[in-house]
Order: structure tokens, then sequence, then C-alpha cells
């Protein structure tokens, strides 16, 4: 089972911004992505910036969405560090 998400804000460095149904804020790293597939499309920032919250989970207008199971286990609180992700 999975958290959905409630809400989502792009931030700088195409990073996301989550908040999950149990209230808690976490940041997903979207760069690892940008690489692969139709990721790619997502380097443009007007592009990235289109992120929305749909079924529980992120998408973006020109129909990309990433499964919400990979959401909440590599995310991380605000206030640590990408290196230092629990």
């Amino acid at each position: 089972m999975y958290l959905g998400i409630t809400s989502v804000s792009p931030l700088d460095n195409y990073m996301l911004c989550l908040t999950f149904e149990n209230g808690e804020q976490r940041w997903f790293d979207m760069k690892p992505f940008l690489n692969h597939g139709v990721f790619r499309t997502l380097k443009h920032p007007d592009t990235f910036k289109t992120v929305r919250v749909y079924r529980d989970t992120v998408a973006w207008d020109n129909e990309i969405d990433l499964d919400p199971e990979i959401l909440y286990p590599n995310s991380y609180p605000p206030s640590h560090k990408a290196g230092s992700r629990q």
C-alpha cells in the first residue's frame, strides 16, 4: 500500500515538494529521471512546472506521471539534505 499525494509544488533544481495524505511533507528529486525516456521532456522548466496532483500521484500536462509507490520511499523530509535521506 502507498500514501497518496494531496498536493505538489515544483521547486528549484528539479525538486518536487510533496504533501502526502498523512499530512507529511517531503521532497522528491526528479533529476535522476530526466535523462530517461519520456522524462527528458521535463528538462524544460516550463514543462516541469506544470506538475499537478492526479489520482493520488503526480502528473504533468504532457501526460507523464510517476508510480505513486515510488514517491514516498524515495523522498525525504525538507530538513534533510539529499545525501542523508532517511
